[in-house]
Formats: structure tokens, C-alpha cells, sequence
């Protein structure tokens, strides 16, 4: 099959996906809470395999590096196979490294998973009741603090730069803790011996008495279904399950930040604008009976008011497709860690006549490393790229339902089609395969009423200086005819900081549609309407965005160039999908005039 680059090849990074959840820098720099310095007294602790460890056994390393690890967080996955490494390359000049889980959520087993999966071969031990994380005052995994020959604290923090908060940067730029033991290792003072981790917050056990009516059972778990269990379960898109209450209370800090914070469920519209049915937000009263719980010390309640178990599809999110294509004929191997590059394949299922589609789900094969997944219509004698960019036919990512029309609305495939995947992977500290696959259900044209099809309007001129913190684009989309606006797609890469659309109405009235004042490209998510958008004929779709090509943006792949409009990571794009159909019977009227839009 054949491989082509597309108009979505765009980094989206997360985490995780999806580690909106996890990626924020630990709470520290005051003088009060400073680690350096302290010294940390013997300790005995048990490793997996139930083998009795103490700091005083590695008498004769010169430096000991303390790292606390979880088996879910995906930085500590991230950052697993780049520990094992630097412990075999410091080995010889007497650096000793161990690693210690003090997530009261991770079983034995699991930690023994994680240090096989990543080539772990120093000692990682399990830190009962978070009794060692609190003498070295740890706050995240990962999380690394590096002792001298009289087991002081010298450095605290971060291991390197190459993961951060919402960025993933293909190498290090500074490598922390390597700095640190060699500076150490050759007399010298660390020159910063405190650089902030981010990562997920230590799983400790509560030192509140649980009490209070709020109860995991009783309403939390109700809520978690509600708004979270969708993804975070098992073999599901997100790191970690939080269907058991022993999940949950081990989770319940970065819970608490990641909610108050709003980066969890994601949802970047402003709520001042528009109305869309697949709105993640958690309202103020759901937030309340949270932080109440939290507050209280996560009390667990009487387990027979649990609500019955949360039923999912196995299978498909849509009626059962009449085909199915999977990307390619072998599966792909993800490398462990690092940026891959997007894939795309090109699948032709041989359709001889016109295909009427009606609902269309993408599914990843192995949703530990699929971030998204964008499928393409591509016509005869279209060429890869911009020329089908405007014929998306599904989009499998974090927040994304599946693409599915109402009774009597269908999008046209003409024969002869062939269908594009672009997949984006996220490693997840170990390789993996993939073989994702598309599911397609398809009606007969005589029961088709209304052609729906996804449109695109981009500026392709941008042109970003270098250091510009506010660059300015702008685009715009005609109607030629009465429309039906059903939703509303932004799209940037990694210097994307807002995007906004609006509709100019014939009679000059303006009218904000939808507004994303922080965007996040880690999240590729569709703004569906609640109710279809009657756009009269002459109206005008403005998109109007901002760009940060600063070195304030952590994104930033390079402050220093100049961006202009591409398909790869380095560059940036300016597009706003949409999808829409005739507001009238017509079956074969479409808009059509979409207009390029200019930078400051």
C-alpha cells in the first residue's frame, strides 16, 4: 500500500495522550520546601520480587540516584528505559541507582510489569504507606533525587527536558541529572540543584480521616461514570482506569489539579459561545460534590449502594458496519519512545458505484499508543494532500465521538475511492504494534434526503517571524446558498495559541460561533452543534486565530525560525474543517466558495 502525506500531518503530543491529566510541574522553589541539602538517614524497603534493599547496602557508591516511579504515569513510562539506561552508563563510575513506587494503586505485579516492559534492572522497591516518599519529601513520579557519598540530598527534580507540559521534544535540550553527577562526580557544586518535575502526584494514603455523605459509592462513582469511565478504563485511550475505588483514591491529588485547573474532561470552548452536545465540561455542582469528597479523605462508603457496573460496546459506537478496512495487511511497530513521524496508508476497497455513507468509526488496534486517527476520502485522480483535505470521512481521537448522521443525511463516495489513515503515535516507554481499522455503514441512496460533506478553509500564506508571541491569520468560507452548519473543527500545530469562528451574516451582523482562547493541539476535538446552524445564503465563516512562535511557548520546536504553512511538525497550519449540507432538498447543492485569508 501506498504511503502519502496529507493535510493533517501535524504533531499532536500528549501524553497521552491525554496527559492533560498529568504534565504539571511540581509545586516547588520556596525555601521551606527545598530538599537540597537534607540528609536522608538508612531505609529498608522490599523490592518485587520481596527482596530486602537498604540505602546502606550501596556503602561504596560514591552517588546514589533515588527515583520514584508509577506504573500508569505516562512520563515515569516515558522515562523508564532512559533511566535503565543512564544507570548501565554511570554504573562503572560509581553511580548506583534504585527506584521506589510509593503509589498506594500499584500492585507488586504492576511494578514488576514496569520494570521488565522498560529494562529496568536496578532495584525498584514498594514504599508502604508512602513512608520514604515523605522523608525524602517526593511529589511526583518521576522524580529523581541524587545523594552523595554521605547521603545528602544534591540534586532534586526533573531527569531531562525532552517531555514537558504538553510538548515532546525529539532530544533533550538540557539534560538535568546528567549535569548533576557529573558536576558531582568531578568535586563541583550543581549549578541548579533544583529544577521543578513535572509528572503525576504520589499515590499516598490519605492522612484524613474519611467522613462525611459524600462516598465513592454513594455519588463519586456515579459521577466518574458519567463524565470519565468512558475513557479511563481498561484498554481504553486514557493511562490509567479509574472504575475501582482503590484507582480512585490513589489518583485523588492529581484528580483534584487536574479539575481545578480545568485541563480534565478537556474541553477548550469558551462557554460564553455556542451551545454543542459533546460538551466534557464538569458543571460547578459536579465539581463541588468532588472536591467535597477529596476534602473529606476520599471516604468509600457502603459498597452496596455502588452503582451497577458501566456497560460499553466491545464492538462499535455505531449500527454495525457494512465494511470494514483495516490500514494495512501487517501492523506497524511503534518504537518505544522518541517523536514518530505520521503514518499514512492508503486502503482501496474496489468500489465500482457510488457509496452513500452514513456513519463511518475509526478504531485504534492498540490504544495505548494511538493518539488519533484521521481517514481520508481521496477520489479518483485526487492527489494526496490539500485536495482531499476537505473529504474527512472519520476522526478517532481523545474526546472525539464517531462520525454519524441523522436519518435521511449521508456523505457521497464516489467509485473508485480509496480511503487515507493518517495515524499518529504516541510511545509509551515500550514497543508496541498497531493495526487500526475503520468501520463503514453505508444506506441507499433513495432514502438519502440531504448530502452532508466536511469542508476546509485555510490560510496557506502565513508566514511567522521569528520570536512573534501574537502573529495573526485570518480565513474565510462563502455560502453560496442556504446551509446547514452540523460542526466545527479548529486546526494548528504547535505554536497554534487560539482559534476562533465567526459568521458575518448578509444583513452585517456578526456572531461568534465558536471561540478556543487556549488551544490545545493534544486534543483533536470536534465541536458538535447542538442544534444545526442555518447560515442564509451570502453569509461568511471567519476563522481568526493566534500564533506563539516565542520561546515562552514550550511547544515551540524552534523560536528562532521562520513558520510557514506545511505539513510537518516544524510548520504550521491554519485550517477550520466544518461540516455542513443544504438547508433545503436539494440533494446536490453545496457551498462553495472558500477564500484565503492572510497574517499580520
Amino acid at each position: 500500500m501506498t504511503k502519502v502525506f496529507s493535510v493533517w500531518a501535524v504533531l499532536v503530543l500528549m501524553c497521552g495522550t491525554l496527559c492533560g491529566w498529568l504534565w504539571q510541574p511540581a509545586r516547588v522553589g520556596a525555601a521551606e520546601l527545598s530538599r537540597v541539602g537534607h540528609k536522608i538517614d538508612d531505609f529498608s524497603l522490599r523490592d518485587y520480587r520481596g527482596k530486602t534493599h537498604s540505602l546502606g547496602e550501596f556503602a561504596e557508591s560514591k552517588l546514589v540516584v533515588v527515583a520514584f516511579l508509577g506504573t500508569d504515569c505516562p512520563l515515569a513510562k516515558l522515562y523508564g528505559r532512559r533511566l535503565a539506561e543512564l544507570s548501565r552508563r554511570f554504573a562503572d563510575r560509581g553511580v548506583a541507582f534504585i527506584g521506589i513506587n510509593a503509589n498506594q494503586q500499584d500492585s507488586i505485579t504492576e511494578v514488576a510489569d514496569h520494570a521488565r516492559i522498560h529494562g529496568i534492572a536496578f532495584p525498584v522497591m514498594k514504599d508502604l504507606g508512602n513512608e520514604v516518599a515523605d522523608r525524602f519529601g517526593a511529589v511526583r513520579t518521576p522524580e529523581v533525587f541524587v545523594l552523595d557519598a554521605d547521603r545528602v540530598i544534591r540534586y532534586w527534580g526533573r531527569i531531562d527536558d525532552q517531555y514537558g507540559v504538553g510538548y515532546q521534544r525529539p532530544k533533550p535540550t538540557n539534560s538535568d541529572l546528567v549535569m548533576a553527577l557529573e558536576e558531582l562526580l568531578e568535586g563541583r557544586t550543581v549549578t541548579q540543584p533544583e529544577i521543578t518535575a513535572p509528572g503525576c502526584f504520589i499515590g499516598r494514603v490519605t492522612k484524613v480521616d474519611a467522613k462525611g455523605d459524600v462516598t465513592y459509592s454513594n455519588q463519586v462513582a456515579r459521577l466518574l461514570q458519567r463524565r470519565c469511565i468512558e475513557c479511563h478504563r481498561e484498554n481504553e485511550i486514557a493511562p490509567f482506569p479509574l472504575d475501582r475505588y482503590e484507582e480512585v483514591v490513589g489518583w485523588a491529588e492529581t484528580i483534584r489539579e487536574v479539575v481545578d485547573q480545568g485541563r480534565m474532561p478537556p474541553w477548550f470552548a469558551n462557554p460564553a459561545y455556542g451551545h454543542f452536545r459533546n460538551d466534557a465540561r464538569l458543571n460547578e455542582e459536579e465539581k463541588q460534590l468532588l472536591f467535597t469528597w477529596l476534602d473529606n479523605g476520599c471516604p468509600e462508603g457502603d459498597r452496596s449502594q455502588l452503582p451497577p457496573r458501566a456497560e460499553f460496546a466491545d464492538g462499535w459506537r455505531i449500527p454495525e458496519p457494512n465494511l470494514v478496512l483495516y490500514m494495512d495487511d501487517k501492523p506497524f511497530k511503534v518504537q518505544a519512545e522518541g517523536v514518530v513521524d505520521y503514518q499514512h496508508f492508503v486502503v482501496d476497497p474496489g468500489f465500482t458505484e457510488e457509496k452513500w455513507l452514513q456513519a463511518a468509526e475509526a478504531r485504534p488496534g492498540n490504544r495505548s499508543v494511538v493518539h488519533h486517527i484521521v481517514v481520508f476520502i481521496q477520489p479518483p485522480g485526487a492527489d494526496a494532500g490539500i485536495a482531499f483535505g476537505d473529504r474527512l470521512a472519520s476522526v478517532y481521537a481523545p474526546g472525539t465521538p464517531p462520525w454519524e448522521f441523522p436519518e435521511g443525511t449521508a456523505v457521497p463516495v464516489p467509485p473508485g475511492s480509496k480511503f487515507v489513515f493518517q495515524m499518529h503515535y504516541t510511545p509509551n516507554g515500550s514497543v508496541q504494534e498497531d493495526r487500526s481499522y475503520l468501520g463503514l455503514r453505508f444506506v441507499d441512496e433513495k432514502s438519502v434526503t440531504r448530502k452532508a460533506r466536511s469542508y476546509i478553509t485555510g490560510n496557506f500564506g502565513i508566514n511567522i517571524p521569528p520570536g512573534d508571541d501574537n502573529y495573526e491569520a485570518t480565513c474565510r468560507y462563502k455560502f453560496r446558498r442556504d446551509t446547514l452548519l452540523l460542526n466545527l473543527f479548529p486546526h494548528m500545530h504547535l505554536r497554534g495559541k487560539d482559534f476562533r469562528f465567526e459568521a458575518e451574516y448578509p444583513d452585517g451582523r456578526r456572531e461568534i460561533l465558536l471561540d478556543v482562547p487556549n488551544y490545545d493541539f493534544a486534543w483533536q476535538i470536534r465541536y458538535d452543534l447542538v442544534e444545526p446552524k442555518l447560515m442564509p445564503k451570502g453569509t461568511k465563516l471567519h476563522c481568526i486565530g493566534h500564533f506563539d512562535n516565542s520561546a515562552e511557548n514550550l511547544d515551540n520546536p524552534d523560536p528562532t525560525a521562520r513558520v510557514t504553512f506545511g505539513e510537518q511538525t516544524w510548520e504550521e497550519m491554519f485550517v477550520g474543517f466544518f461540516t455542513a449540507a443544504p438547508a433545503g432538498e436539494d440533494l446536490g447543492a453545496q457551498p462553495d466558495e472558500a477564500v484565503a485569508g492572510s497574517g499580520n
